[in-house]
């Protein structure tokens, strides 16, 4: 390895955040809340059987809310002020099926209203889930709708419930918009909430990193090609260092097993380990981590869960609460004196992305005894990276930036001792490099040549089954013998509830090979594969889950 102080400097247009975009990202966390009438019926979707005499969480406090993402180290909340149900947490007048009709507070309270006061209080940040999907009014994955006076009323009403949320409960830090979204909100967004992160839809200003594990791939490029960015449904895989639009990554996650509270899951409550590691994966290449807790029917928070946030929140401040030494500065080697030998075990540097994520390669090396070591190496620094290693003694410690876009800013650069709390084998890890014995092979398909017919037909395979939980699966057309002729393919769409939803299908460089986005299981996924015959060939589609680890 050349001990070169000069970076390789490979110009090229650089992607920029916005202020809002630099503001989010400090963050670095947030807390989902998920509550709704499935809470109630112990499941994770709402199927419309729960009586509204029924919600009455009468311990419910937002101040206990607000205290678990204090503890836990969270700078925002994500509410979800209505789920695919369809149940509306404030008294809103475009339904019948909210708070308002409901014993709770005799149909007075309005849980959002609380939590807004809550968070401005203590100075946490608040975003709202307003889900697109809706089953009390007949809307599937993105607001889609079966006819069109349907989704003419449907537009209508959803309109009017987000003009609601962000006219009269103060500044919005996000907004979601899960499985994107098909009604027109812009001029609403432009109106109350322009300063606003957007999670997914044609205004999106954040990605989806693809998984509900707390786990971003790494390198997680900040950039992405203007077309995927538009797309409003880009995630991890569309990381691009050239990419002129810039998309930061928001890793969602559970603390325990659901979304919702379950009283069957008190087991599936995550370690502090556990969390951590979601931690290096997330925060620590450079995503946001929003991290899940589950009011259960008495309104409250679980003592188990608070007090496990708490802990997490504990051991990141433990870890790097307080750094033995920092600098910064410019420039593609940036050195720090340690005064003396000291043991360290994590380095962690930030770029200064107002100007762009710079760095494409580096080396943190470390100075032993009379000569430079490698302590870790990597490719994007972007927001935050974290790199630990075997704990060593050095006297001094510098970064050395290989690559580079142009000139490389560093906002920081720290060194930790954690007493060796995480190891370098648990970090050298990728989301997306699968062996074969990782892949969950399902054969959705076969074909025999011999048997099909010369025209083209339709085939609709369901692929629900093999859909555990949202995330990116993997579609693969195999033939048997690759230089014989066989199935001709012209058209694969995924259909999401009987609406072809072609956003979320993505073919790959490789041909017969897609990419598939599912944002939620609890419903009907069929792919819709137009073929025919060319041969006698013979061969199977195969579909699998892209592991995250």
């Amino acid at each position: 390895m050349s001990n070169s102080a000069h970076a390789d400097v490979q110009p090229i247009r650089l992607a920029h955040p916005t202020s809002e975009q630099l503001v989010w990202q400090d963050c670095e966390m947030g807390m989902f809340i998920h509550f709704s009438m499935n809470t109630w019926q112990d499941q994770e979707y709402d199927d419309l059987s729960t009586p509204l005499s029924e919600f009455n969480p009468a311990k419910l406090d937002t101040e206990q809310w607000v205290r678990v993402a204090e503890e836990m180290g969270a700078k925002y909340i994500v509410f979800v002020a209505k789920h695919v149900g369809g149940f509306c947490m404030w008294p809103t007048q475009t339904t019948d099926y909210s708070v308002r009709n409901t014993p709770w507070r005799d149909g007075k309270g309005d849980v959002l209203a609380d939590l807004a006061v809550s968070c401005r209080d203590r100075g946490i940040r608040l975003g709202v889930y307003l889900s697109p999907a809706d089953r009390k009014h007949g809307a599937t994955v993105g607001g889609r709708c079966e006819t069109k006076e349907a989704q003419e009323e449907y537009n209508r009403i959803y309109r009017e419930q987000l003009t609601e949320i962000l006219s009269q409960y103060g500044e919005m830090t996000e907004v979601w918009f899960d499985g994107s979204l098909v009604v027109d909100v812009g001029d609403i967004l432009d109106r109350y909430a322009s300063r606003a992160m957007i999670f997914q839809g044609p205004h999106a200003t954040i990605r989806w990193v693809g998984n509900e594990s707390g786990f971003a791939p790494y390198p997680a490029w900040n950039g992405v090609r203007r077309i995927d960015g538009e797309s409003g449904v880009a995630t991890a895989a569309h990381g691009d260092p050239r990419g002129a639009m810039w998309m930061p990554l928001e890793c969602d996650a559970r603390i325990r097993a659901n979304w919702f509270w379950s009283g069957k899951n008190a087991d599936t409550l995550k370690s502090v380990d556990d969390l951590m590691q979601m931690y290096y994966f997330s925060v620590g290449r450079g995503a946001t981590l929003l991290l899940n807790q589950t009011p259960d029917t008495t309104g409250l928070i679980p003592e188990a869960d608070a007090k496990r946030a708490a802990e997490f929140g504990r051991e990141i401040r433990n870890r790097f609460g307080r750094s033995l030494a920092g600098t910064s500065g410019a420039g593609s080697l940036l050195e720090l004196d340690l005064g003396s030998p000291v043991k360290v075990d994590h380095v962690i540097t930030m770029e200064d992305i107002a100007f762009g994520e710079r760095v494409l390669q580096y080396v943190i090396e470390g100075f032993p005894d009379n000569e430079w070591r490698p302590l870790a190496e990597g490719t994007a620094i972007g927001h935050k990276r974290i790199d630990a290693f075997e704990p060593t003694i050095v006297s001094k410690v510098r970064l050395r930036c290989i690559k580079s876009s142009a000139r490389p800013l560093i906002r920081k650069l720290a060194v930790y001792d954690t007493n060796g709390a995480f190891t370098k084998k648990d970090v050298k890890v990728s989301v997306w490099k699968a062996s074969q014995e990782d892949a969950q092979d399902a054969v959705v398909l076969e074909w025999d040549g011999a048997e099909l017919e010369k025209d083209w037909q339709t085939i609709t395979v369901d692929i629900g089954q093999y859909c555990r939980e949202a995330g990116q699966y993997k579609l693969e057309f195999r033939p048997d013998h690759p230089d014989e002729p066989g199935m001709e393919i012209r058209a694969v769409v995924l259909s999401l509830d009987d609406r072809d939803t072609p956003e979320f299908l993505e073919p790959l460089e490789q041909a017969g090979e897609y990419r598939v986005n599912i944002t939620g299981v609890d419903r009907t996924i069929d792919l819709k594969i137009s073929l025919r015959q060319k041969g006698v060939g013979t061969g199977r589609a195969i579909f699998n889950r892209i592991p995250v680890r």
